[in-house]
């Protein structure tokens, strides 16, 4: 079955449909990982966005019940350049083109990867349809238009939980099938702006109680919980249209350690009076190396995002900058000692992608026992 990929300047790419039939708009975007689609695919961070992996062969090794990094797939659709339908992986339970039918992802397969990377690359990431149902173009150019985009948008609210809710697992050995979860010591209160697993994970693996609350939550209700640490998660979109959590975390600011990530360090950013802007064609991927300013050491991160902090905007306030983005100059870090707050643009927590970060959960903890 036929299947068009059609970006907003017209451009238009014809392959193979996989997965779910359907259509659907995003923001197309590519993501240079070699393994960890299944990681990628449930990221709340890529909500309403069509990823484009650049890596060939997709699909090898399987998917399965461990890999889940949200309760749900929450990408618009799945570009690759050859799906894989003979999985050879002792953990793999299904295909992907069967994981993409049951979670109802639009998928394309047999296009030109390098060259719809390359116009992206030049043009920047912009908007587009992938259809597997409806395969006209002056159609599918009707519905496209209609999609507003992420620029000015507040789609946390479409990825963040109802309600709190506690987490207690750690971090799994799968060779040994068992999970780190050692007594714990701090009472986290972590805010849900669209949070991946594996941070979880990782807060219970360094003796963390956690607590998740919703991306809405006030900074009073919060203080409420008497926790030892706040952190912000992840999350999709627009951080200049989540107002309402800059809000909370500036009323949090020298009241209680702070650790963010990825779009909670641009919350925190806004908070402390820095402003964002949205980057050409994102950082998206598995390899990207981070200069640690404080250290001098390079890291090899995993990356998610479409925006960043301006770094002439901390001119004259209590802001570090602690990490750099070696590619294109851009900030991966700040700190700021006055508030006891930190955060870094990259994904530390990994799912996919090294582990060289890990230690920004020590650093953490570090400063919880120093509070």
């Amino acid at each position: 079955m036929k299947a068009v990929l059609l970006l907003e300047d017209g451009t238009v790419f014809e392959g193979r449909a996989f997965g779910a039939r359907g259509a659907k708009c995003g923001e197309v975007v590519f993501n240079t990982s070699m393994t960890g689609y299944q990681e990628i695919l449930t990221d709340p961070s890529y909500h309403e966005q069509i990823i484009t992996m650049t890596y060939p062969l997709i699909g090898n090794y399987g998917t399965n019940a461990d890999d889940w990094e949200s309760r749900q797939v929450f990408a618009s659709g799945f570009v690759v350049k050859e799906n894989c339908p003979y999985p050879s992986n002792w953990r793999s339970s299904d295909t992907l083109d069967a994981y993409l039918k049951a979670n109802d992802v639009v998928g394309i397969e047999g296009i030109d990867t390098r060259k719809l990377v390359r116009h992206i690359r030049t043009e920047g990431a912009m908007r587009g349809i992938i259809s597997s149902s409806e395969l006209g173009i002056k159609k599918l150019t009707a519905m496209l238009q209609d999609h507003p985009g992420l620029v000015g948008r507040d789609i946390v609210k479409n990825v963040t939980v109802a309600k709190p809710y506690e987490w207690k697992e750690g971090v799994l050995d799968v060779l040994t099938n068992t999970r780190d979860v050692p007594a714990p010591k701090y009472r986290v209160v972590a805010i849900d702006y669209g949070m991946k697993r594996n941070i979880l994970r990782l807060l219970v693996s360094h003796g963390c109680e956690v607590l998740a609350v919703p991306a809405q939550t006030t900074a009073d209700e919060i203080l409420a919980r008497k926790p030892d640490g706040v952190f912000l998660s992840n999350g999709p979109g627009d951080p200049a249209a989540v107002t309402y959590a800059v809000e909370t975390v500036r009323g949090l600011l020298g009241r209680v350690p702070i650790f963010g990530i990825c779009l909670g360090h641009q919350i925190l950013g806004l908070a402390l009076g820095g402003t964002t802007y949205k980057l050409k064609f994102g950082h998206r991927g598995a390899n990207h190396p981070v200069k640690n300013l404080r250290t001098g050491k390079i890291e090899i991160t995993s990356q998610n995002h479409g925006f960043c902090v301006d770094l002439d905007s901390f001119k004259g306030k209590d802001v570090e900058l602690t990490h750099l983005n070696l590619n294109d100059r851009t900030c991966e870090g700040i700190r700021s000692d006055k508030f006891r707050a930190f955060a870094v643009q990259y994904h530390p927590e990994a799912s996919p992608g090294p582990h060289d970060a890990r230690y920004l959960f020590d650093d953490f903890v570090r400063l919880m026992e120093a509070k």
